[in-house]
């Protein structure tokens, strides 16, 4: 067997048998012991979500973007954006794309706690929103709701979310939900877009490569006189 994919599994066998306490503890442990942001982030389902993204900023002139559940920078390497903002509930996630960005000076990077975020995140100072595979690992209700309204009050123009779109709870950190349904009862002042389905849609014999994530864009009402190019 491959060693990194050997040291994988133990380290994945190690945040198994942990005692859980919250998604939050679960992500910074898992940074901790040296596991990544899950295969979402890499090879072909990081290309395609490049791709998807980088369209939309370029052709809809999106200057600002914000993005909540930075996680372990990979996704980012490839992300074409004028000035970014990366926020996330580790610590040790914040402190890696720190590391890894130090030289870049349009990226700033923010750990999600009380007292840490700039105004600019709660007034609404962005073009642009993404949640990119965070809202299906957001299995507290009280989480995930506040982490919602985080998302949407962060854009004056668009958001873009990443995610599975019906209920299941799967794992212990993995609890899908229909956010839409959610979306169209406490955000009104969005609407619906777009949807763009995955390019490689999930497949349980082939889990690293395949994804049961869409692409779903929402722009803000008092915006819709802008034209939106997708």
């Amino acid at each position: 067997m491959n060693f990194n994919l050997l040291l994988k599994k133990v380290r994945h066998g190690m945040l198994k048998v942990h005692k859980w306490k919250n998604s939050a503890d679960y992500w910074e442990r898992r940074y901790q012991l040296g596991c990544d942001s899950g295969a979402g982030s890499y090879n072909r389902l990081a290309l395609f979500k490049a791709e998807i993204i980088n369209e939309f900023v370029k052709k809809n002139n999106i200057i600002s973007v914000v993005e909540w559940g930075c996680g372990d920078g990979n996704q980012l390497n490839l992300a074409q954006y004028p000035q970014y903002t990366g926020i996330d509930v580790s610590l040790k996630a914040v402190e890696m794309c720190k590391k890894i960005f130090c030289e870049d000076y349009t990226k700033k990077f923010y750990c999600n706690m009380p007292g840490q975020l700039p105004c600019e995140v709660t007034r609404g100072g962005y073009d642009l929103a993404l949640s990119l595979d965070v809202i299906y690992h957001l299995v507290e209700d009280d989480i995930y709701e506040k982490y919602m309204g985080q998302l949407f009050s962060s854009s004056k123009k668009y958001v873009c979310i990443y995610s599975c779109n019906f209920e299941k709870k799967h794992e212990q950190h993995v609890r899908c939900r229909k956010f839409t349904e959610y979306i169209e009862k406490n955000k009104t002042e969005w609407k619906l877009i777009n949807i763009i389905p995955n390019r490689y849609p999930y497949d349980n014999k082939n889990k690293e490569n395949t994804s049961w994530s869409d692409f779903y864009f929402y722009e803000k009402v008092s915006e819709r006189n802008n034209q939106v190019t997708m």
